[in-house]
């Protein structure tokens, strides 16, 4: 039970244990407490301790009131814009624990409580792990590119993006990372170039001194530091490049919209505005990404056209909708709304698109499933013509020559796989 003369306060988010059963009187590193844990963890500057509730582990990070207070606010802004970061759970502040360290400002120290990320480990346990080699280091770095990038194009600057401060976790084959650590984050609308640059040259730095410790210490030998820093700048400018490029193509191409969308889908982002301007008989696209949340391109869709079809379904008929929307601002020669753009779409070009379809050959695809694979078949026949081919001919084409042997080799297939 807690002591009756302990003072201090508690935020708590919901779905976490109270915590009211641990010695919040006393400084964490002299806890012994039944629900402390050991887990396998990197190196922090602060003091921290693992306890058990159930199945569920928690993080207590001891720090002055101030960063603790921000470290709360970013985790739980970082999540709710869907990035990939540990949960934050509660923090507890106003703790009389006597005279120690000194501390900035002389604040009482805080505790900042976030829930252990299952399966997860520190680059250290990753690299040193039995087996690991330059493919795993690969790994390592494309995770942490990809969630800086992802971090970025939120409008977070990391200040201080390193492996100490990220856990990793196994995906399909990849590595995902995840931040834990945001004492020196901050938060905008949008980056400058000259942060973005600030934020890599700091992670390159950071990884150079991390793998120097640990090649130092003997756990790594298949990763050069040096290289390694300079590779993950190179990816990180690879990819955020890839994001934001301007893509040129003539009237007669209008699938190059298409094919862009498709593009930042398959690297995991969304578009969230699309612009596209004529100069000297071309057009230029530019694409404004954005982070995609999971589930958000099946709830978009639903609540703009009542469908509801799968996550990659919604996410090819969301960039359909854009493609046309810029078509329709392009004839009327002024703005036009995603709801009405997306009325119009449904209307001229979804229902024909299925009502295209003869008897006999319906129902062997969903209707979402159908357009998507017309969407496909159009930009096949597109790039072997050189230009837009159009819906209706790709309507017709894909109904003649895909529907009818398509579906009944797909069905054989997926009865073969089954069995």
């Amino acid at each position: 039970m807690i002591p009756q003369a302990v003072d201090f306060q508690m935020r708590r988010r919901t779905g976490h244990p109270d915590f009211l059963d641990l010695p919040w009187d006393l400084p964490l590193e002299t806890w012994r407490h039944e629900r402390l844990v050991d887990v396998p963890r990197g190196i922090s500057r602060h003091v921290v301790r693992f306890v058990r509730y159930g199945e569920a582990i928690y993080a207590l990070k001891e720090l002055p009131h101030r960063l603790a207070e921000r470290e709360y606010r970013l985790l739980a802004e970082l999540d709710r814009l869907f990035i990939p970061v540990v949960e934050v759970a509660a923090l507890v502040t106003g703790r009389q624990v006597g005279p120690r360290r000194s501390l900035d400002d002389g604040e009482l120290e805080a505790v900042l409580i976030t829930r252990h990320l299952e399966f997860s480990l520190p680059y250290r346990r990753v690299l040193g792990a039995t087996g690991a080699d330059q493919a795993l280091g690969d790994r390592l770095l494309d995770g942490l590119v990809n969630l800086l990038v992802r971090l970025h194009v939120a409008g977070f600057f990391w200040g201080d993006c390193s492996l100490s401060n990220t856990l990793f976790r196994r995906d399909a084959g990849a590595l995902g990372a995840y931040v834990v650590d945001t004492e020196t984050g901050e938060l905008h609308p949008q980056l400058s170039d000259g942060q973005r640059n600030q934020d890599v040259m700091v992670a390159e730095e950071n990884i150079v001194g991390e793998l120097l410790d640990v090649t130092a210490e003997g756990l790594v030998h298949h990763m050069d530091p040096i290289e390694a820093g300079e590779e993950l700048r190179r990816r990180y400018e690879g990819l955020w490049s890839e994001l934001v490029r301007e893509v040129a193509f003539a009237p007669d191409q209008r699938f190059r919209i298409e094919e862009r969308l498709q593009t930042l889908n398959g690297l995991g982002f969304d578009v969230e505005e699309l612009e596209v301007s004529a100069q000297g008989g071309e057009y230029r696209l530019r694409l404004q990404p954005r982070v995609v949340e999971p589930g958000h391109h099946v709830r978009t869709l639903q609540a703009l056209t009542g469908l509801e079809v799968q996550e990659n379904q919604a996410r090819r008929l969301l960039g359909d909708i854009a493609r046309y929307r810029t078509e329709l601002e392009s004839s009327t020669g002024g703005p036009v709304t995603e709801t009405y753009a997306a009325r119009r779409w449904l209307i001229d070009v979804f229902e024909p698109t299925i009502s295209a379809v003869p008897e006999e050959l319906r129902g062997r695809l969903e209707p979402a499933e159908l357009f998507h694979q017309v969407l496909d078949h159009r930009w096949y026949l597109s790039e072997a013509a050189g230009h837009d081919v159009g819906l209706s001919e790709a309507v017709k084409s894909f109904i003649d020559t895909v529907l009818p042997r398509a579906t009944a080799s797909g069905l054989a297939d997926m009865l073969v796989d089954e069995a």
